[in-house]
């Protein structure tokens, strides 16, 4: 890889491992061997080593790999706290990506509502998914972990006779402790990617 993503992920790794955190298998959460953590991300086994990170067993964007460095820098011991569940617009400094986020991350999936719902066992397996909090409303909807530590929330409306299909995307109330807000919006876009991934399997 030698893209200027790819030059990101080096750089991020490089900034980790030149004071590692003695903590950092915990505040992932992971597992540790030797200098390599192991957690998962985006569905899938990911591995960290200063050398580079691998996401499962497939070439992957080097999206990914900022996404999960950045991650990784910003790892601290704080728990994932849920509720009460946060749009992404109400993270401070987010207007810059309020667009791209509607358009990547919701809109992406609003022609897709329907297959969405008949594989949702498939898509919360895979992205350890759970019950959505009471009260969450929509036809359907789910919580996920793209991230450890980062749950999203998507609420899917089902088109009517009044009303075309929507989605809406929400997030863990504290996320923003753990990626900044350029980060959060990319992985709101690429966990609907896998999403889409997974429905069309």
């Amino acid at each position: 890889m030698t893209d200027n993503y790819a030059l990101i992920v080096q750089d991020n790794l490089k900034q980790l491992y030149d004071n590692l955190p003695e903590e950092l298998a915990e505040n992932l959460p992971g597992e540790k061997d030797g200098e390599k953590f192991v957690f998962d991300a985006f569905g899938e086994k990911c591995l960290i080593e200063p050398e580079g990170i691998t996401l499962g067993d497939k070439e992957h964007s080097s999206v990914f790999g900022i996404l999960i460095s950045l991650y990784t820098l910003n790892a601290r011991p704080d728990l994932c706290v849920v509720e009460p569940l946060k749009a992404f617009k109400e993270f401070p400094d987010s207007m810059p990506y309020v667009g791209a986020f509607t358009t990547h991350t919701e809109q992406l999936l609003i022609p897709h509502v329907n297959k969405i719902k008949e594989s949702i066992p498939i898509i919360t397996e895979t992205l350890k998914g759970e019950k959505s909090p009471d009260g969450t409303g929509g036809d359907f909807s789910f919580v996920i972990y793209p991230l450890p530590k980062i749950a999203l929330c998507y609420i899917f409306y089902e088109a009517d006779d009044d009303f075309p299909a929507s989605v809406t995307c929400l997030y863990s109330n504290n996320a923003r402790l753990f990626l900044p807000v350029d980060g959060l919006a990319d992985v709101g876009e690429y966990c609907s990617k896998t999403i889409l991934k997974l429905i069309n399997r």
